[in-house]
């Protein structure tokens, strides 16, 4: 080595020595300002901690959820496709495929307010204001059948709601009761050789489609003969008997019918100037043959209904009403339904008031 290259090495080695193994300061960046760490720190805690100023109601809610929501989560929050359902499914939770949602199994309500705020409206995440996420909130707790349309949702009546499965969680202790009993050396025998990627979930579709064994499908015949075969006696029970006199209907209850038809109406319409939408028009449907608005494609399965002589009246909404897939298989109706016996004959009032004209 000549002696250049020799002074050059040794130069470019005291060089090396002379940097401290880690810099005190890269030169960089700045502390973050309070009003930036504010920006971030979302955080709302089972208590209420941490909530911002703000209110809103379902009724107003129902029509941001509508614009900003529902084109995943369904118009009533049933969900559409592969994207979840936030309503629905209370008394699941010991079945074999529970339906989990924010009223059937969340326990505290501030993790709705806190995913929403941060995540949501999907693609556009961070954009909605503190009313318009109180609002959506409360469009949903009222979708769950946990409050009423006129509750307003605020930081200061967020803990009146009570959330149905808040006791349905225990403290995860496994780390310190269980973790010591099966850790150990792994066995290391028997492993496979190669493991291979043989598709995307992308392309797989994680959720797998709904199959029917022959066992099911035979019960599923059976059940629906049966109801075939009631909905026909049914039916020519009502032509053998006279139709009794209907008494005045309570102002109250058709003023109530109308408050939980807004569940109804971003599918159907009534009173003048009603449209068909993704649901009939709903105007004279009291004393109605099923399948009768000329011009709406119905279901498969409602027009067999209506080949079998299905007319519309309060029994037959009332049962429609509380579980329309129960009711007629096969429905293109998404509603879950309505729970409460009050609300089907509110409903059933309300639309007792339109005429089919």
């Amino acid at each position: 080595m000549s002696k250049f290259l020799k002074s050059l090495t040794i130069g470019a080695v005291a060089a090396v020595l002379a940097v401290p193994a880690v810099a005190q300061t890269y030169g960089l960046g700045r502390p973050a300002l309070p009003e930036e760490i504010a920006a971030w720190n979302l955080d709302i805690h089972p208590d209420g901690t941490g909530l911002p100023e703000g209110q809103g109601d379902a009724i107003i809610g129902e029509e941001i959820f509508a614009t900003k929501c529902a084109a995943c989560h369904g118009d009533f929050a049933e969900g559409i496709g592969n994207w979840p359902k936030l309503a629905g499914g209370m008394g699941t939770l010991d079945h074999k495929d529970p339906l989990k949602t924010v009223g059937s199994y969340w326990p505290y309500l501030s993790t709705s307010f806190d995913y929403i705020r941060r995540s949501m409206p999907y693609g556009n995440a961070g954009t909605l204001t503190a009313d318009e996420t109180y609002a959506i909130v409360a469009y949903i707790l009222y979708s769950n059948d946990l409050i009423e349309d006129d509750f307003v949702l605020s930081k200061e009546t967020f803990l009146d709601v009570e959330m149905p499965n808040a006791d349905g969680f225990i403290l995860d202790d496994r780390e310190e009761t269980e973790l010591a009993i099966w850790s150990g050396e792994p066995c290391m025998t028997n492993c496979k050789e190669n493991v291979e990627v043989t598709m995307r979930a992308l392309v797989l579709d994680v959720t797998p489609e709904e199959t029917t064994t022959d066992a099911s499908t035979e019960e599923a015949a059976t059940e629906e003969t049966a109801v075939t075969t009631e909905t026909a006696e049914v039916a020519a029970q009502e032509e053998a008997v006279p139709a009794p006199e209907v008494a005045a209907i309570d102002p109250a209850l058709i003023a109530d019918g109308e408050k939980v038809f807004r569940k109804c109406k971003a599918c159907h319409q009534v009173g003048d100037g009603a449209k068909n939408r993704s649901g009939p028009i709903l105007n004279g449907v009291m004393g109605a043959s099923a399948g009768h608005i000329d011009g709406f494609k119905y279901s498969k399965s409602l027009m067999e209904k209506a080949e079998e002589g299905l007319v519309w009246n309060a029994e037959t909404i009332a049962e429609f009403l509380a579980g329309p897939k129960k009711y007629i298989k096969g429905t293109k109706m998404g509603f879950a339904g309505l729970k409460k016996e009050d609300d089907i004959a509110a409903v059933i009032a309300y639309l007792s008031t339109f005429s089919d004209k």
